[in-house]
């Protein structure tokens, strides 16, 4: 995957600026993409470019025009055929997998604070993306459009992601303690 279709993804569901994908990847889709700004505005330069998104000019009092981005149908037609290829697990790269694997060289402690340090870092992010599954309404999934459901399907891989997380840190914790 590639950061161009996770825009033209975002941008299917309705018309963004350049900020608002950048809010976007930092909450809901965080859970599986994050850019910079750089990376947005300049992957947004070039989806432009390349007519797979239309942007329209919105005047703003006090500050700069503001760029509402909306996928062309040659965006989604570009979308849909991506959609429709096989993908393929992404290698995991952790660096706190390396130093617990190496851990019996140092102090146990040392990789317990390191360990109770991201396990808060994944319990906040449970919490932020829980909190998001009851702002959208995912609860009563059936009631909800298509377009919703998908986002809370990915809002669910998240939340399993960051508590498979804490629940690690925790488990890896009590081992090192009883060492």
């Amino acid at each position: 995957m590639a950061l161009p279709h996770t825009i033209l993804a975002a941008l299917n569901t309705g018309a963004q600026s350049g900020y608002d994908l950048l809010k976007g990847f930092s909450s809901g889709s965080g859970c599986f993409w994050q850019a910079t700004q750089q990376q947005i505005y300049r992957e947004l330069s070039k989806l432009e470019e390349q007519g797979l998104v239309v942007p329209e000019v919105v005047p703003q009092d006090g500050r700069p025009d503001k760029k509402l981005y909306s996928i062309t149908s040659e965006g989604q037609a570009l979308l849909r055929e991506w959609i429709a290829q096989p993908s393929k697990p992404t290698p995991i790269r952790e660096e706190l997998m390396v130093k617990v694997l190496a851990a019996h060289l140092v102090d146990p402690q040392i990789v317990i604070d390191e360990l109770q340090r991201r396990q808060q870092q994944h319990q906040e992010q449970l919490e932020a993306y829980q909190a998001l599954w009851e702002c959208v309404g995912c609860a009563n999934l059936s009631d909800l459009s298509m377009p919703l459901q998908c986002k809370c399907m990915t809002l669910r891989r998240g939340i399993r992601y960051e508590q498979s997380w804490v629940d690690w840190c925790e488990e890896s914790i009590v081992w090192l303690r009883a060492v």
